[in-house]
């Protein structure tokens, strides 16, 4: 199939690595980045938590980085990006009670949307360690996707847990546990 206008009528489409199928775990890793970008947009525009806010702005920048990483053989994402998210979650946690027992991911809205974003990027994790995985064995031409960002995800996802308690905390609402 030749790239070009009306490609992705037949299920093509461009990336940084070039002509692929929209059906390429590629695709799947790089989408679920992008959702997960968005998700975090949305919840940033129902956040009223100044220092929350500017954590999740630098980590959508970040997530370019990721995308840009699991489209080619480029290492844009670096053990100090990992570092500063398990800096960021140390801090979140410092404020936050010990967990007893399983949480509810509800809340205030910019709460729930935080707890769908941490869904959504244990989702882009799973398709990048696919991506990775399928890479690994030599059926993309591609070698595996840069470590560090496949650490950012999983770490990220701890991250964003740990928001959404903060930010259920900070409006006074705190977790709701799970009754079972």
């Amino acid at each position: 199939m030749k790239p070009g206008i009306g490609a992705g009528d037949r299920g093509g489409t461009r990336s940084l690595a070039g002509a692929v199928r929209k059906s390429d775990c590629l695709m799947h890793a790089t989408g679920d980045v992008d959702e997960l970008n968005s998700l975090l947009g949305l919840a940033r525009s129902r956040l009223e938590d100044k220092a929350i806010d500017e954590t999740l702005h630098r980590v959508q920048g970040e997530l370019f980085l990721v995308g840009a990483d699991l489209s080619g053989n480029s290492q844009r994402v670096t053990e100090q990006h990992v570092q500063q998210l398990e800096s960021d979650l140390r801090s979140a946690e410092s404020e936050l009670p010990t967990l007893q027992n399983f949480i509810l991911p509800a809340g205030p809205p910019a709460t729930a949307l935080l707890h769908v974003a941490r869904a959504a990027c244990r989702r882009a994790e799973r398709s990048a360690f696919a991506l990775h995985e399928q890479r690994s064995r030599g059926q993309l031409a591609q070698t595996g996707v840069n470590p560090h960002a496949l650490s950012y995800l999983n770490r990220l996802s701890d991250l964003l847990f740990a928001l959404a308690r903060l930010a259920a905390k900070r409006a006074g609402a705190g977790d709701e546990p799970w009754k079972g």
